[in-house]
């Protein structure tokens, strides 16, 4: 199995405030681990932000896995950074989403580090 280390950027997120963008997508053949996950207010006033992991798999003997907020409605000051992870990781299977929304369209910067299993 190749262990590759990946970053992932996004410039301004959401398209549409209220709609989540979806920033990555764990593709088939790939297990992920989320390693950091940072996003920054580029808006000349305070935003809020949410990230979701959308999961519909299911582990053995378990029951199947939603939708689940990371951070939800989170504020984010004027020219602030919001490193969500701390240290933290958090494992994806095929299928997992990562979806990122703010209060105001395209005002939130969004970098995520990860490592793909294959």
């Amino acid at each position: 199995m190749a262990n590759t280390f990946k970053v992932l950027t996004r410039d301004v997120a959401p398209n549409a405030s209220g709609t989540p963008e979806t920033i990555y997508t764990v593709q088939s053949g790939s297990t992920v681990v989320v390693l950091g996950l940072t996003l920054a207010n580029v808006h000349t006033a305070s935003v809020t932000a949410s990230v979701t992991l959308v999961s519909t798999t299911t582990q053995t003997s378990q029951t199947q896995n939603t939708t689940a907020h990371i951070i939800k409605d989170v504020p984010i000051p004027v020219g602030a950074t919001l490193e969500i992870m701390a240290g933290n990781k958090i494992n994806l299977n095929v299928g997992d989403i990562i979806k990122v929304d703010c209060s105001v369209a395209d005002k939130v910067s969004v970098i995520m580090s990860y490592m793909e299993i294959t």
